[in-house]
Parts: C-alpha cells; structure tokens; sequence
C-alpha cells in the first residue's frame, strides 16, 4: 500500500494525479482508522464518513487540511468514536476539519449554512454505511439545487468580497492560487453554480478542466518546496516551483498561471452577469454605431454586417461597449473572433482615432480589451501585442503583467487627459511606452525603434510620431530624474530640458509619468515623489518657456529657520512629523553618523540635503519613512546627540541590529547585482555627482557615506532610492575647499573604497 507520505514525496506524479494519489491513499488510511475506531460497536452500521471540500473532489493537494465529516444515526457513544477517528489524524501532523452530525442536522444546516452547503455539493463516501452516506449526499444535493439561485447571489457576493482581498491571479506579481480572481475557488464556485442551475457551455467547462490542471499542477509543486499549505507564490518561491512543475523556466510557469487565471476570471465573469443582468435590458435593438447594437443590456454585431470586411467594426463594438458599461454578446464576440481580418499596413482610414475613443473610455475598455484579448482580437490590429500578453514583470515595483499594466496605465492617463493639449497622444504613448519589454534587449531602446514603424502604420503624422517616441524614449526620465539628482542644480534642469525640447512633450510625460507609477504598484507612486516630480516638471517648464536657468533661485535649503540653528554654533536637532534637520560643528562623517542613527531605528531614508557655511557649521535634513507608522523622534534624537558627540558606539549598535535582524523576504525574481559605483561629471555644475547600486542591509547608508567622509568629502545632497532588496542611493559631493572631483584616478580610490566598505558589511 502506498503511504500518503510516499506520494507527497514522489515528484514524479504532480497536478491533479498527485492529488488523486493522495485523496485514494487518504481514504485507505481513514479507512483502516474508522474500522479501527468502530471495533465492536453494536451500532457501526449507523456511522459513516464523508470527505468534503477538497478531499471530497480527490483534489488533495500535500498539505491541504482534511475535510471530513463523521454522519451518525442517533449513535450515544459517538463523541468516544469520534475522538478515536480524529487523534490518529492530528497525530500524524495533518490539519484536519471535522465534525460530527446527525443526517437531519446535516441537511438542515444546508439550507441555512453556504459553507456547509457548498462542502457537501461534491461529497463521497470514504467509509462506514455506503447507502447511509449516499442519502445525505442526495439531500444536500436536493437542498442545494431548491435554493440554487439565492444561494448562487450569496456565493458571488462571496467572490466579490474575495476579489477585493486577494486581487487578481493573471496579473499579481504573487498570486493566491486558491482565492484570488481567476483562481482554484473559482473554478470550484463556477462547478457548485452548475449544480445550482447556473448555465456554462461544454467548451467553458472543458476550458476549466484543462485550467483546473494548471492551477492544482503549481499548487501542488508549492506545497512539495515550501512544507506546507501554502497558496501565494512568493517570488522566491517560483523557481523552485516552476522547477517541481516541470516549467522550463519560472517565467515560463508565471506566463502560464497568468493565461489559466485570465481564462477562468473571463468565464467566471461571463456566466455571473447571469445572476445580475443590465438594468437596461430592452429587447428593441438600439443603434448605437454602424453594425453595432445594444440589446437586453448587451453589444451585438446586426447579422447584415459582413465582418471580414470592415476591420474597424471590433473596434466600434468594443468603444460601444466600454461607453455603455456593458459586455459584448457572447456570439458576437465570437463572430470576430471567427471573422475579423488583420489589419492592413497602413491601417484603415481614422483607424487610430477609434483606438484612442476607445483608450479615452479608461477603466471601462480594460474589460473589453480582456475580451477582445480572450478571442486573440489584439493581435489582429497590433502584431506586436503578441509578446506582452501575459508577460510576467518580476521585479521590486511591478504587480502587473506587461499587458495589464500597459492598460492600467491607459486607464489612469485617460483621468489626466485634462492636463494636457493632446489627450490622444498621451493614451498613444501610455498603450505603448513599455511594448518593448516583450522583446530582448533594452525595452525603452526597442520601443522605440518599434514605434518608428506603428506610428506610420497608424497613419500618424511624422511630428505626432516623433512625440510618442519621445514619450517612449523619456517615459522614466522626470521619475529617474527626480528621485535621484538634485533639483536645485542647474545641470539637472538643463539636462531634462535638452532631452525634451517643448512643454507639449514635458506635460504629456508629467501626465504619463503619474499614469504608469500609478499603475505600476503601491510603491512606485507617492506624495512625496509626486512633489519631487511636480517641482521637476515647474522647473523644467520655466526654462522651455525661455526662462534662464540661472534667473531663479532653486535651493529651498537651508530655510531661515535652519540658519537662525546653524548661527548659535551649537549642536541642534529639530524634528517633523517625517523628517529630521541637524545642525552641528563641520565635521567628516557627521551625515554618516546621522543616517547610521536613523538605521538603528529602522527609519528608512528617501533623501537628504546638506549645507556648511564659512563659519563652520553643517546642517543637514533628512526625509525618512517608518515602517511602524507614526515615529517617536525622543529616543531617535537622544542618539542623535549622543553620536554626534562622540558618545556613542554606532558601528558596533549596527552590527548588533544587522545580526539579529529577520532576514528580507525577496521582493524580486532577479538576485541583486554586484555592487557598482558610477560618477557623472556632468551632471552638476557645482559637484561631482557618483552614484552606488548595492544589495539592501541595515545600515548600507552610513556605511557609504561613511566612506565617503573618510576621504574627506563634503555630501552636498543625497537621494536614497530601494528597489525591491537593491539600493540605488545617489550624493552630490565636493571636496572640503568646495571643488569637484575630475581625477579619475582619485575618483577611482573612492569607489574602491565604498565597495569595500559595502563588501564588508555585516549583511
């Protein structure tokens, strides 16, 4: 007899044939349990098990919880009996979901409890009295069916409530498997409707049998590599997953799941609108473009349309149906699906004003896009869509799929539309500003060479082509720029104006540049770099306008306040609610001292600027953030004041914290790389500018900046920037006459020197 311990470790059988492996072995050993459990019962032929759920589906996937249920027919003693079933269980370790019932209580409880209704839709027999068992499952079957569709109401309102949770499986960096939209539960919910009376198709049940496969075939692989019930698949879990499921790559596993997940969501989308039909549903056609009509609440495609012959009409059912909130009809759909010509080179004349109509819908096209995608619509009128769809984006910021975020960013451009005097060229260059990542090599780089060819192909003009471009080109540019130079340098405006060359452009990257962060994920986008950017954008904005760079005074620091602290010559330290100013004699490694304090209290820095006058007094402020919310600044300043007199052990403190510190869940697919170190020479015209990439640790800021004072340098300005487990922190610094750094040679000892100082940290 094979043991369930055998299949949870035979990698040779995964999916849905380790699952029913496991579910037959399972029911051998409950089995021998129960007739262990009933010995010399008089009433043994009044008791029955019943595996639900999961296990009742034979859907057993390694270390899910055992569902089963003990049916007693008025059995005294059936509290011992239980006990005897259930102790063997937990003892082996399995989590274990039980109870006890009378066949009465268990069909009434069905028609009042959707748990207990929808476990026992795909019930069996594992042991006992085989017709006992078998007459419970028929009336709770029976129970399910009379109450089929105000049960089904329930159960979606469920979904809805799920989705809203765990997001979607297509496009989340870390999926649920299980929960989220277009996952396991999914598919379970769209099997228990049917029961209820829920129309679905041959074709969609057969689509979800084979997506069913895909989804229980990364499961199981997840539970195998991480030794438990796990269903979200952590990023530094799918190679290893993707290995056990026998992907050829984890990307390749990731494509996978975001094709199965948008299939089922697609499905299980189509057969809920059932249950909550348009409120205007009228059956007297309504015209509402050529060949287009609105129907019950629906798109439909009028029957004279001859489709192979009008390329544009997917086009105008789909903006007909985004504008009218509504789904296209099911055979329509699959009329273009079947009919739909690609599109010619150059596109049909005003083509690419029906794809921006329908892009100016935002969040309204996302759906049609979904389903103009799910019969290979996209394609049809762009080729180069191809590579994107589904594609994974496994790094620090994106929680998105190419294709979805490229849409998302669509959607959120279209809300910004007010900001700018081409709305279409903004959603133009929204759609394709990352079409490259499909493709290898540098994705701004081959969006661009791209777009040389789609502009044409579209029918724009060579000037309106050349503004995508550049939107394309500098789609990071104003973000890049922001977070990582100094606003106040005239180099930096001078650089971003060069590049950009007219405010049309510098509006639609502004607009563009909050529609892709936005839609790239919660830590892309925030308060504090939307300020940074705005003031960028002025900046740049009042040199295109043919101000003089130098005309304006920038620097915003030191405030008077902050000069009133450095006139006493007197350490001084002066807190707000997310920053922290600090005044003291000028002294090397004052900063480094600073920022290795704020490490000490896990306060994470995003920027910093610097000051020193002739007097010799340094100032400097620090923005930070705290991963507690809300930051008591007593202690912080208390160790403040005790390193920057001298009284304080903070390397040691540090290498205490680093030490004993919970080690970071990875955040991104690729390992962080080597450490480097760049200088730029033209970025300033006051400082040289180096920038260092290395992997994030306690304490990686004064760690730098310590080295950097060990050279004697003045820190003028510092960005600090995380993604994912990599830090990319960049400093302004002169030397301490106040003169830039043009010596390669010195240049050189002082990256030698940080990646020293990086390489030797505690990690």
């Amino acid at each position: 007899m094979v043991t369930r311990a055998e299949i949870i470790a035979d990698h040779s059988i995964g999916g849905l044939g380790a699952c029913q492996a496991l579910s037959v072995a399972t029911d051998t050993w409950i089995s021998q349990i129960f007739a262990d459990a009933i010995a010399g019962e008089k009433k043994a032929d009044d008791l029955v098990i019943l595996a639900v759920g999961g296990y009742g589906r034979r859907e057993l996937s390694p270390h899910s919880d055992l569902d089963i249920l003990l049916i007693h027919k008025s059995v005294k003693n059936v509290s011992d009996i239980a006990s005897k079933i259930w102790y063997p269980i937990w003892d082996a370790g399995v989590k274990l979901g039980h109870a006890v019932r009378t066949p009465k209580e268990t069909i009434q409880l069905c028609g009042t409890d959707l748990d207990t209704a929808t476990a026992l839709v795909t019930a069996r027999v594992v042991a006992g009295n085989q017709k006992l068992g078998e007459e419970v499952i028929r009336g709770a079957a029976e129970s399910w069916r009379k109450r089929g569709r105000e049960w089904l109401v329930e159960l979606h309102q469920r979904i809805l409530d799920r989705y809203a949770k765990d997001g979607e499986v297509a496009f989340l960096l870390e999926p649920n498997l299980k929960e989220g939209l277009g996952g396991l539960r999914d598919i379970h919910a769209l099997q228990w409707a049917v029961m209820a009376g829920l129309d679905l198709s041959a074709d969609d049940r057969r689509q979800l049998e084979l997506c069913n496969e895909v989804l229980l075939g990364a499961r199981v692989a997840l539970h195998r590599h991480t030794a438990r019930a796990s269903e979200i698949l952590r990023l530094e879990d799918q190679g290893p997953v993707a290995a056990l499921a026998r992907y050829a790559s984890d990307d390749a596993l990731m494509a996978a799941i975001a094709e199965v997940g948008r299939k089922v969501a697609w499905i299980a989308d189509e057969a809920w609108a059932q249950l909550d039909p348009p409120a205007n549903r009228s059956p007297i056609p309504q015209l509402v473009a050529p060949g287009v009509q609105l129907i019950n609440g629906e798109i439909h495609i009028t029957e004279d349309v001859d489709i192979a012959e009008d390329p544009t009409l997917l086009l105008r059912v789909a903006t007909a149906a985004a504008r009218a909130g509504v789904r296209i009809d099911r055979s329509s759909l699959d009329r273009l699906g079947d009919s739909s010509p690609v599109w010619p080179d150059p596109w049909p004349a005003g083509a690419s004003d029906d794809l921006v109509a329908l892009l100016l819908e935002g969040n309204a096209a996302i759906p049609v896009l979904e389903a103009l995608d799910q019969r290979n619509l996209l394609v049809r009128v762009l080729p180069e869509w191809a590579p994107v769809r589904s594609k994974p984006q496994r790094n620090a910021f994106h929680r998105y799929t190419v294709d979805r975020h490229l849409w998302q960013t669509v959607a959120n451009a279209a809300e910004l539309v007010h900001r700018v005097l081409r709305p279409d060229l903004l959603v133009i260059g929204a759609l394709f500003h990352d079409i490259g990542k499909g493709y290898p090599g540098d994705h701004t780089e081959v969006g661009v060479e791209m777009f040389a060819t789609i502009g044409p192909r579209m029918g724009l003009s060579d000037t309106d082509t050349a503004v995508v471009i550049s939107l394309i080109e500098h789609h990071l540019l104003l973000a890049d720029t922001a977070t990582r130079r100094d606003l106040s340098d005239d180099a930096t405006i001078t650089m971003v104006t060069n590049k950009l060359g007219s405010t049309l452009v510098l509006d639609l990257l502004h607009a563009l540049t909050q529609a892709d962060s936005l839609a790239t994920g919660p830590s892309a986008w925030s308060e504090w770099k939307a300020e940074l950017v705005a003031l960028l954008v002025e900046r740049s904005r009042h040199v295109l306008g043919g101000g003089d760079v130098q005309e304006v005074m920038w620097r915003l620091f030191p405030d008077a306040g902050v000069l009133e602290m450095m006139a006493t010559g007197q350490i001084q330290i002066r807190t707000q609610q997310d920053r922290v100013t600090v005044v003291s004699p000028d002294r090397p490694g004052t900063f480094s001292k600073v920022a290795g304090v704020l490490a000490l209290h896990s306060l994470d820095v995003l920027g910093a600027e610097a000051h020193s006058d002739e007097q010799g007094m340094a100032a400097s402020e620090f923005r930070v953030t705290s991963p507690h919310g809300e930051i008591e600044w007593e202690p912080i300043v208390g160790n403040l004041e005790r390193a920057l007199s001298g009284r304080l052990a903070l390397d040691s403190r540090l290498a205490d914290r680093a030490a004993n510190a919970r080690p970071r869940r990875a955040t991104s697919a690729v390992a962080p790389a080597a450490p480097t170190v760049r200088f730029d020479d033209g970025a300033s015209s006051n400082a040289t500018f180096l920038e260092v990439r290395a992997p994030d640790m306690v304490g990686v800021l004064h760690v730098i900046t310590k080295a950097i004072a060990d050279f004697g340098l003045d820190i003028r300005h510092a960005r600090v920037l995380t993604l994912g487990n990599e830090v990319v922190d960049s400093f302004y610094v002169r030397e301490s006459g106040g003169g830039v750094i043009t010596d390669q040679a010195y240049q050189e000892e002082i990256a030698r020197a940080i990646l020293f100082a990086v390489g030797n940290s505690p990690r």
